[in-house]
């Protein structure tokens, strides 16, 4: 199993950390992930997201990881358990607890 992330993904995780402890952890827990971008411009068909979440599903995908992993229930919670061009889209708590079973 491979972790993997876009570059995008890992800067607005960053932006969204109030604590220089935090972007330090995520500067270490990012070392081991491998990176990727999205390579497509447009969202699978019938698939509706906003303009800054697109990169995230299209750099899984241009990945072909199995899972992306998200807790933006606001945007991604329609496509939660569906598997979008063989990504499944499933909450990050979830996928552990199923890993862990």
């Amino acid at each position: 199993m491979t972790l993997c992330s876009s570059r995008y993904a890992l800067e607005e995780a960053r932006i969204n950390l109030t604590e220089e402890h935090q972007r330090r952890r995520l500067r270490k827990l990012s070392e081991n992930v491998e990176l990727f971008e999205a390579v497509a411009l447009e969202l699978p068909r019938g698939i509706y997201l906003p303009e800054k979440d697109a990169p995230i599903i299209l750099a899984a995908i241009a990945a072909r990881c199995s899972h992306l992993l998200t807790g933006d229930v606001r945007h991604f919670g329609r496509y939660f358990g569906k598997k979008i061009e063989g990504v499944t889209i499933v909450l990050s708590a979830q996928y552990l607890r199923n890993r862990q079973a």
